[in-house]
């Protein structure tokens, strides 16, 4: 059964395109978008992995990378709902796919650039630095198990930045990212073909009781078991070496090589254990472990990873706001987007409220503790940094004291060391308070400084 394609993804010229317009363009409305014009013509990546004539450069990537550990998935075998994958290095998988290269179907191998800190393959292109979870992933756990020893370090707090190889014929099934979050995907070498399904149409994909998703969509698919599937509208691109796709949130895709929000999904998992409900101790407890299995992350790890990065977004407002140079800092470029973030915080909230999250089970973070954690300092200093870089300012000297209590004790009435967030209604009062204090906070500053001329 052929697909029926509406229309093909839009490009637009990188270097033509300014950050505000991604934003309101295609962040803001959920839309994928190819990014072309050589943004990428200056990454290590591009000049040692690949030959002029465009063939890649396997022995470089083996003699350099060729210790590495990484999973190989074996495109021609299913395993559940993905494909089968092996442990090998990434030596030993070049050898497999060179002595493989003829055959159609191949294998892919996603490696962490973390392992080599000293080595620079790619500059994170402006349009993609407001990174809110790799900023978070950095410092702190998403799915925080108490029933594991979890050592924090690069490799295990930080785990979405990927290079993937793949031989001629490789593909990676329909599916949707990793927390369905945003994402951007750079061809390095040769050519992929994708395949997207919008997230108001993820729904026809399914099975009648939203349980499992079609495997691959080209293969012979059960009118039976995915009785809409036929139903569905797909956008299609190709997407050329050194070019730049962005993969909205919840947009489902399927992604071949051509060339040598929770709240659906914690439907779906309390659904299909809907049957066990009356004879289970603590069911939200179980549908939220399901949750997190699924998907990486259940109501409270999102909920804890929206107020600490709401915090570090305050934190951020109230220097801003203080500061003599920005006597007039709500018109500032930088003021707008950390108040763009909280506005948008304050809507995933309300969200939140219609959930479990109510209810206070037990979740409790007050601003006073977490300003005194060494990594949501850090956290603070990486966001700063990020919004100077995005903005075109001169970025500040290292200072972690800057986010101290002491230095931030002047703030007025704004009375966030008391503050203690135990549901969403907190964090959505939260934000609006601080907001509406900072704007006061801006005019009595004004006054006093039209006083002082």
């Amino acid at each position: 059964m052929g697909l029926n394609i509406g229309g093909r993804i839009e490009k637009v010229n990188g270097y033509e395109l300014n950050y505000t317009t991604f934003v309101e363009k295609y962040l803001s409305k959920n839309k994928p978008v190819v990014i072309t014009g050589g943004l990428m013509d200056d990454w290590g990546a591009c000049r040692d992995w690949v030959f002029d004539d465009g063939r890649p450069n396997l022995h470089f990537i083996s003699s350099n990378f060729g210790g590495s550990k990484v999973q190989v998935a074996d495109c021609g075998s299913r395993e559940f709902t993905e494909q089968k994958r092996y442990e090998m290095s990434v030596s030993e998988f070049i050898n497999h796919w060179l002595e493989l290269s003829s055959m159609e179907h191949g294998n892919h191998s996603p490696s962490k650039l973390q392992e080599y800190p000293e080595y620079t393959a790619y500059t994170t292109p402006l349009f993609f630095h407001d990174d809110w979870l790799n900023l978070y992933l950095d410092h702190y756990h998403m799915h925080e198990d108490p029933d594991t020893d979890q050592k924090r370090d690069n490799l295990s707090c930080s785990d979405y930045r990927f290079v993937y190889m793949g031989a001629k014929g490789t593909w990676t099934p329909f599916h949707a990212d990793v927390f369905r979050s945003y994402s951007w995907s750079a061809n390095v070498c040769g050519k992929k073909q994708w395949y997207f399904l919008s997230p108001d149409q993820r729904h026809l994909a399914f099975d009648r009781n939203m349980k499992s998703s079609v495997y691959d969509i080209f293969e012979e698919v059960s009118e039976t078991i995915f009785p809409n599937f036929k139903k569905t509208i797909w956008l299609e691109c190709t997407q050329e070496r050194n070019e730049i796709i962005f993969v909205p949130s919840g947009w489902y895709h399927q992604v071949h090589n051509l060339w040598d929000l929770l709240l659906g999904d914690y439907e779906e998992a309390r659904e299909y254990i809907e049957d066990i409900k009356d004879i289970c101790d603590d069911f939200e407890g179980l549908c939220q472990r399901n949750l997190a299995a699924n998907t990486g992350m259940n109501f409270y790890d999102c909920f804890n990873f929206m107020v600490r990065f709401s915090f570090a977004n305050i934190v951020q407002l109230c220097h801003l706001a203080r500061s003599s140079q920005f006597a007039k800092w709500r018109s500032s470029c930088k003021a707008q987007h950390l108040i763009f973030n909280l506005k948008s915080t304050k809507d995933i909230a309300i969200k939140m409220k219609l959930t479990c999250l109510s209810e206070n089970h037990n979740f409790s973070l007050d601003f006073r503790s977490i300003l005194e954690e060494p990594t949501f300092l850090k956290l603070c200093i990486q966001l700063e940094r990020t919004y100077d870089f995005i903005h075109d300012q001169h970025p500040q000297i290292d200072n972690t004291k800057k986010y101290s209590m002491d230095d931030l004790v002047d703030m007025g009435s704004l009375n966030l060391f008391s503050t203690v967030v135990r549901n969403p209604q907190n964090l959505v009062t939260l934000i609006d308070q601080t907001l509406q204090n900072l704007i006061t906070l801006a005019g009595v500053n004004e006054i006093e400084s039209n006083i002082t001329i």
